[in-house]
Formats: C-alpha cells, structure tokens, sequence
C-alpha cells in the first residue's frame, strides 16, 4: 500500500508539473523521517525548494528573451585594471534608480576595456529586477530599422523597441551608419526620450559623432535626446584582453 501512495505521490506531482519537487522527494523522505520533521515543515522545505527552482526558471527565460551574447555580472568585473572607471558609482547603479529616473547611460572608450561587460552586467540585473530589457548591436539595430523601413512595417518596429524599460544598444562606430540610418536611429531615441533608458557603448567620443552619422544636424538631434539626462562613463584604461600579455 506504501509503495502504491509513494508512485501516486510521483505521477501527481509530474502532472502538476512540480519536477523539480519530484525529484528532491525520494532523498527528503528519509531526511524527513530521520529528523522526525513535522508534515508542515516537511512541505514547507519541499515548496521552498520548488519555488526557487521556479523563480530561477523564470529569471532565465528572462535574460535569455534579453538575447545577452554572455553572461558577465558587477562582481566580476576588475575595477582595478580600470582606475579611471568610479567603482563606487557603477556600483550604484545596479539600484536601477537609472530607470526609475529614465537616464541614459553612456559608456566611451577603446575595444576591450569592459564597456560590453558592464552593460550586460547592468543589463542582467535589470532583468532580476522586472525590467523589461533587451540587448543589441547597432549594426543589428540598424539593420533591423531599415529592413522594417523597406517593408513598411517601421512603426511597428520602432514601438516595439521603444516599449523596452532598458535598451542596451553595442558597439556604436564600429561600422559606418548612413544618412538614411541615422534617421531611423533618431526616431528610436525620440520615442524612447524621457520614456524610457537607453544605454550606449562607443569607442568614438560624442564630439566626432557629426562624423560617425555623417551629418552634423542629425548628429545634434540625437545627442540632445540622448545627453539631456545622462551618466557618461569614459575608459581610458587598456583592453583586457591583452592584460595577461602584458
């Protein structure tokens, strides 16, 4: 009789969908019963467990909707090997008051100085947070835009980004950005100024974006959008990626 309620147990608790329950009982009964652990403090234990697989479920089908090419996160990054980097005020940022705020974040400087990591990581942390993010490139972006714009279907794609709490867009001046790309780029920041935050990562200080977007007034617009309420962050430091060459 015992074993047919244990393989009953089982099968209700793999048709309510409780997996990761059903596969911490067999071991928890023994430690139930050696502890002599009450049925309320066994089913406690057993929930707790299976609420946190869940939540640990969701978070990843979060960050992986996010499309982060990696996953980085504050704590690993060398504040050390970066001095010009103000460890004490990126670290305030994972209190999202950026977002509450609707600031734009800026991050400047050469390949490989950890601009990527520090976006993912803030990213990631938005994500924990229940903002609604998404990272890519520009060149994606861009691209995207103008395949929308080609098929006229651009205000259904430009609302969709817009709608993100936090729109992490990489590697802005890595590529050439045309005249009719820069247009569609600023439509984005427009719909998205003092709504929602943006944050950027460039290897071309905002001086020389007259060049990068190959015209000085859209050049402007953009960075009126983008620069009324900002937190820049420029790295001059050397690139990571040839620390341990060094």
């Amino acid at each position: 009789m015992k074993n047919s309620h244990y393989q009953e147990l089982m099968t209700n608790l793999e048709t309510l969908g409780l997996n990761h329950m059903r596969e911490y009982v067999p071991n928890y009964i023994e430690v139930a019963n050696r502890e002599e652990l009450s049925l309320t403090e066994a089913l406690l234990e057993l929930t707790r467990r299976e609420v946190d697989h869940q939540n640990k479920q969701k978070m990843n089908r979060v960050v992986a909707r996010a499309r982060f090419p990696k996953r980085t996160s504050l704590e690993e990054f060398d504040f050390a090997f970066q001095p010009s980097i103000n460890k004490r005020e990126v670290l305030d940022l994972k209190h999202m008051g950026f977002v509450e705020k609707h600031e734009n974040l800026v991050f400047i400087g050469s390949p490989g100085v950890g601009k990527t990591h520090l976006t993912i990581a803030l990213g990631i942390e938005a994500c924990r947070q229940g903002y609604r993010t998404l990272f890519i490139t520009c060149h994606e972006l861009l691209l995207r835009l103008r395949t929308a714009y080609e098929k006229g279907t651009l205000e259904r794609v430009l609302n969709r980004y817009a709608r993100y709490d936090v729109l992490i867009i990489d590697e802005i001046g890595y590529l050439p950005i045309h005249k009719q790309e820069a247009d569609l780029f600023f439509q984005l920041l427009a719909m998205r100024y003092e709504h929602r935050s943006t944050i950027i990562t460039t290897n071309i200080v905002l001086s020389r974006w007259g060049e990068l977007f190959q015209s000085p007034e859209i050049a402007a617009a953009i960075l009126d959008r983008l620069v009324h309420h900002v937190k820049v962050f420029k790295i001059t430091g050397k690139s990571y990626r040839m620390r341990d060459k060094i």
